[in-house]
């Protein structure tokens, strides 16, 4: 049984390709290029949000749960370029091809992933097999939208229909669970210009661990866990959290209700 690895990116404006696309001197500060691109973003269409393909990766944070042990981590807490993050994730994948699990991961992180790969020349032939390496990734593979080798529980809990998707924060609150802590996507632009870059990968773990425990019910509800394997892994998930005694699992363990 394939191992399952919980995934979730954290993003900030490509400044240095907006200036390049745009042809902006160095002299504008980062914050003004930056606000330069929201602000055609929204005249075009309404939002800010800009094209997948520049928005740059800081951090991945990663939840790997086998059994009844638990780990979270973060690629890029350490200060490594975002070429470096990328190309570490696809080769855990390259390495242990897990079930990746999401929460949009469909429609913004693997796009972003991807584009961003291609720019920095990121290698990953094991993710991006469709069976011509290995057969049984041919009606099972990461890139497929109705398969589960890489499964987006936005996606799949709303059947694919866009009118029903669900905000994880919302959701994982209605549950029981912590939801968001300390930012939303929407603050990470301004700590990352305030250096908060700590504040920004311990917000993405957060993300990632409310994702894994959705995860978690999910299987309840679909019969691969009984409560009783559900019940030990999401016991397992506190104790390891309370062990790790850091103050971001610190208030994440006191909003989680019994």
């Amino acid at each position: 049984m394939s191992p399952v690895l919980v995934f979730d990116i954290e993003t900030v404006p490509d400044i240095a390709g907006i200036r390049r696309l745009r042809e902006i001197e160095d002299a504008v500060s980062d914050r003004d290029v930056a606000e330069m691109a929201f602000q055609s973003r929204r005249q075009a269409t309404g939002s800010d949000f800009l094209p997948h393909y520049l928005h740059r990766v800081l951090v991945i944070s990663c939840v790997l749960q086998d059994r009844d042990s638990f780990k979270v981590w973060s690629l890029g807490a350490a200060g490594e370029s975002e070429g470096e993050i990328i190309q570490r994730f696809f080769d855990g994948i390259e390495k242990y091809s897990p079930q990746l699990v999401s929460w949009n991961g469909g429609g913004f992180d693997l796009p972003v992933l991807h584009y961003r790969g291609l720019m920095h020349g990121v290698q990953a032939a094991r993710y991006w097999d469709t069976g011509e390496d290995d057969r049984e990734f041919k009606w099972n593979n990461y890139i497929s939208r109705y398969h589960q080798r890489h499964l987006d529980l936005m996606d799949l809990l709303a059947l694919y229909q866009p009118r029903a998707n669900a905000p994880l924060d919302a959701l994982a609150q209605l549950m029981g669970l912590p939801g968001k802590l300390g930012m939303d996507g929407s603050a990470v632009w301004g700590a990352y210009l305030d250096g908060r870059l700590e504040d920004i990968w311990r917000y993405c773990e957060t993300d990632v661990v409310n994702t894994h425990l959705v995860y978690l019910r999910f299987q309840l509800l679909r019969g691969a866990l009984t409560q009783a394997q559900h019940d030990g892994q999401v016991k397992a998930v506190r104790t390891a959290l309370q062990k790790a005694g850091q103050p971001h699992w610190q208030e994440f363990l006191s909003r989680w209700s019994a």
